[in-house]
């Protein structure tokens, strides 16, 4: 299982987002252009100390993402402009978790080379979550349904 972040605009996100690899030992892709200089003092303040563990690459930009993609593995794009929602889907260990741009999600042609879309059903209304929210919902979910959880954690109960 991997986090993917396309052309990110905001450094407390990827921080936040890097944290939270870190902590289940999820790595993460960070596809450039950067909205914010990699080393940006926000990035450190939401990513704290965790910052030394993540696993994570960067990617000049589209292409060497996906040159760099481990042969097979699924793409699995989260955006508001899907209909499934990713309660219903069946991850595989191997699915990379693409998040959009803050701003603007990812252009058409990334979109259409997702292996899977997938939503968060919201109220009617309401647009959409904060990236580094929404990854960890269904991060969450993608471990749980592959049992990948960090080692040490209380089994889930039935």
């Amino acid at each position: 299982m991997r986090l993917a972040l396309y052309q990110p605009d905001i450094p407390q996100n990827t921080g936040t987002i890097l944290r939270l690899g870190a902590c289940f030992g999820v790595p993460v892709d960070i596809i450039e252009p950067c909205g914010f200089p990699f080393s940006d003092r926000g990035l450190k303040r939401a990513g704290m100390d965790y910052l030394s563990q993540a696993d994570y690459a960067r990617h000049a930009d589209w292409a060497a993402f996906r040159a760099a993609q481990a042969p097979g593995a699924r793409l699995i794009l989260l955006t508001t402009r899907a209909a499934e929602p990713y309660c219903d889907f069946r991850f595989a260990p191997g699915d990379t978790l693409l998040l959009g741009r803050e701003s603007a999600g990812v252009p058409e042609d990334v979109h259409e080379t997702a292996d899977a879309r997938l939503l968060i059903p919201m109220r009617p209304g309401a647009r959409s979550l904060n990236v580094a929210v929404a990854a960890a919902m269904v991060l969450g979910e993608a471990l749980r349904q592959t049992e990948s959880f960090p080692p040490g954690l209380p089994a889930s109960r039935p």
